[in-house]
């Protein structure tokens, strides 16, 4: 490569870094790094005086790691001033009535009708019950009241009163930390979060473009760490749809086939894979570190099949492209089949994120968060990139794929 091309390439590289210098909210982040710049421009000139050649991979190495190491930085500050336009607030009004009709039960006290009123006028649970009758569930006040009468509920009165007690105390704030560094610069995330007392043991999210909620099963065997982890995930949810679902609705994204963006909007259920990178709080940390022993190694046995599943979710989207899968009713059946309880799109959508962000960095893989095709082609050039590297075989997303999704 002719010097004066090196040269100009380095010089590029130097300017990002004064971009990014320029920014006042990271200052002494930058401050505390411009000895390192100034070296390695010191280093890329002194290595024209000898051999241009030799020095340019390690010299640019140097200096891509110091503007990458930057923008990283710069994203980390920034996310902390977010943290502070974030509203989350805990509702605890469906547990709490649940609780004070256990507690009559326990004594022997008659509950009324009014106990009962309060229980199925609380905010939990009248959007508990709007939740489960919009996925055509079966919810009814006489089968609730069964449930909260029950002897097996009644028995564990005590623990969750003592895990409603604690829970009202956590402090959300290190989840919505985790949660928002796997997010663009100014997501703020608003919701509520609902601790409920209820017959199914699972935690969601609910009404992200309206109304923000997140229900979590009051478990009393879930530690602190756990409820972190768990509410950390959720709340990415949150902040993943107050981010990104703009993207779906812009003119660009509508003109495109509606095979195509069937597809798109599915690769976004990898946001699950997101959520458990954000939750864990990095890529060299176990998504499942807190977790009961059996999951982790229910975790670790699913990632064993990492590129087989990749293929069913490939097959999946060119059956939708192909036109033999048509229908929404039959195309939701086999989305569906890759949740799970932790299925591919948690996995697969993990070891991917991953992949991107060890091969690129966070700034990479925060930037591809609201863009489907472009995180398939990263992890596409950062996998070949490890293959190469490690030896490894991880599956690609195979150029026919590419081709159908209409990529230039």
């Amino acid at each position: 490569m002719p010097k004066r091309k090196l040269f100009l390439r380095r010089i590029r590289i130097i300017n990002e870094t004064k971009n990014l210098n320029n920014s006042k909210e990271v200052m002494l982040v930058i401050e505390k790094k411009l000895f390192v710049s100034i070296f390695a421009f010191l280093f890329c000139v002194f290595s024209f005086a000898s051999d241009p050649l030799a020095q340019v991979h390690s010299t640019e190495e140097i200096l891509l790691s110091y503007v990458e190491d930057s923008r990283n930085n710069l994203a980390s500050e920034k996310q902390k001033l977010t943290t502070s336009d974030s509203d989350i607030r805990i509702v605890t009004d469906e547990a709490d009535a649940v609780l004070f009709i256990l507690q009559k039960l326990k004594a022997g006290t008659p509950v009324n009708k009014d106990d009962w009123k309060r229980l199925f006028s609380t905010e939990g649970y009248s959007r508990l019950k709007a939740r489960e009758s919009g996925r055509k569930r079966s919810f009814e006040d006489v089968g609730f009241r069964e449930f909260v009468q029950s002897s097996e509920l009644l028995a564990k009165a005590d623990a969750l009163a003592e895990t409603l007690t604690s829970w009202k105390q956590a402090d959300m704030k290190a989840a919505l930390t985790r949660a928002l560094a796997y997010l663009p610069t100014g997501t703020a995330i608003r919701c509520k979060v609902y601790p409920v007392i209820k017959p199914w043991t699972n935690s969601f999210v609910y009404e992200l473009k309206t109304n923000p909620a997140i229900f979590l099963y009051l478990n009393p065997e879930m530690n602190a760490a756990q409820l972190e982890n768990t509410v950390a995930h959720e709340l990415h949810h949150i902040g993943y749809a107050a981010a990104c679902l703009p993207t779906y609705e812009t003119e660009e994204f509508k003109n495109k086939p509606t095979k195509v963006r069937t597809v798109l909007e599915w690769v976004a259920s990898f946001g699950e894979g997101f959520a458990m990178l954000a939750a864990a709080g990095g890529p060299d940390i176990h998504p499942h570190a807190v977790s009961p022993a059996s999951d982790r190694e229910r975790w670790d046995k699913d990632m064993a099949n990492f590129n087989t599943d990749l293929r069913k979710v490939e097959d999946f989207f060119l059956d939708i492209l192909d036109g033999r899968l048509k229908e929404e009713e039959e195309i939701r059946k086999v989305a569906s089949s890759f949740f799970g309880i932790q299925g591919p799109w948690y996995t697969v959508g993990w070891k991917m994120a991953v992949t991107v962000e060890k091969t690129f960095g966070l700034a990479k893989l925060i930037g591809c968060l609201c863009d489907p095709l472009g995180f398939l082609v990263a992890y596409n050039d950062a996998a070949v990139r490890k293959n190469d590297l490690t030896g490894e075989s991880l599956a690609l997303w195979s150029s026919q794929l590419f081709r159908r999704l209409e990529l230039p």
